[in-house]
């Protein structure tokens, strides 16, 4: 009984997490118009991605700018492998004669796109787990811009910089829903795994867990393989909500707002990378509400460009300084009183010491 009572004590936060996301979806559905539902499921989408960043550089303490190529690549993938014939000649014209006959079912090319992300991911990351601090960022920021020159330039496989069109809208509010209580499911669980453990003991004293014998590097790498396929996933499913897309859809600004959510919500819990989507999201769409009121209503002189991102990247700025570990921090929520404050994630200082949770 008390092992029971230690269990439920233990997951009951993943439970709290996986009905709010069911009554988010819900309440969406029998009270929200069209623009509602449209929001709710980018956010569920995005909370997909946010959770992809989380189990990487929450659990191994190493921020990664890589993981929205992985979703690029998810895109381009499945966008590719759910396309008519047809659609292929006006989408992507120069495209590889062997691939134009090629349709698939639309969950099997998701999965097809997340699985050719993580074998990329595999492909090229493993030398950069062997780097910790400073080399470690820039190293994932340089990978993120060689995926993105790749799309910007593979002509017979993305069409170039052209923007790829013609794709069938598979992912609604239901399907967005479903796939985010099963990747919240899947980051709880790898975060209370025995890799998950490992991995976090690394990140708080790297020194002492390679002492006692963990492969730090393996373990890294394990991680950043399911990050990618997590992102690479939400990329096929968000490439099937918008329809078309170009490169630029894969690059900085997506990658600071997804970064933005998960910073701010707690990049070391499951809790607050739900927290921080809803919030950054909802903060998001308010901003740019007001920001397209000023400019329709005409209420200042001049058209005002950017005020969105601004307000969002001081807000980042103050949480950094007075809440370095985000608004959840070391604990899941209804797990106990907080432990320490956590050191910020990003360079320097990524090993804050303490005891793995």
């Amino acid at each position: 009984m008390t092992s029971l009572r230690a269990a439920i004590t233990r997951h009951r936060a993943l439970a709290v997490l996986l009905v709010l996301v069911v009554a988010i979806a819900v309440t969406t559905n029998l009270f929200g118009d069209r623009l509602l539902d449209r929001i709710v499921t980018v956010l569920f989408i995005d909370l997909i991605l946010v959770l992809g960043f989380q189990v990487f550089s929450g659990n191994s303490g190493l921020l990664s700018f890589a993981q929205i190529g992985f979703m690029g690549i998810g895109a381009y993938t499945s966008a590719i492998f759910t396309m008519t014939v047809e659609a292929k000649g006006f989408a992507i014209p120069d495209l590889y004669a062997f691939l134009v006959p090629i349709q698939v079912p639309f969950i099997a090319a998701v999965l097809l796109g997340a699985v050719i992300g993580t074998l990329v991911a595999a492909a090229i990351s493993f030398p950069i787990m062997r780097l910790s601090d400073v080399a470690s960022v820039i190293s994932t920021f340089a990978l993120l811009v060689i995926l993105h020159v790749v799309f910007a330039h593979w002509s017979a496989l993305t069409n170039g910089p052209r923007t790829v069109f013609g794709l069938v809208q598979h992912t609604d509010l239901p399907t967005a829903t479903l796939w985010a209580l099963v990747f919240v499911a899947v980051a709880w669980g790898f975060k209370h795994s025995s890799l998950g453990l490992r991995l976090r003991a690394s990140r708080d004293s790297e020194f002492a867990a390679a002492t006692i014998g963990l492969d730090i590097v393996r373990l890294r790498w394990t991680a950043f393989l399911v990050s990618a396929f997590i992102c690479a996933f939400a990329g096929g499913l968000w490439a099937h909500f918008i329809t078309s897309f170009s490169p630029q859809a894969f690059y900085l600004t997506r990658t600071f707002l997804i970064l933005t959510m998960m910073i701010v919500g707690g990049p070391r819990t499951v809790s607050g990378a739900v927290a921080g989507t809803i919030i950054v999201t909802v903060a998001f769409e308010t901003l740019r509400t007001v920001e397209s009121t000023i400019n329709l209503e005409q209420l200042l002189p001049f058209q005002v460009v950017g005020l969105t991102e601004i307000i969002l990247a001081i807000g980042l700025i103050v949480v950094l300084a007075f809440r370095p570990g985000g608004l959840i921090e070391e604990r899941e929520i209804l797990s106990g009183p907080a432990g320490p404050r956590a050191e910020p994630l990003g360079p320097p200082g990524l090993e804050p010491t303490g005891k793995a949770r």
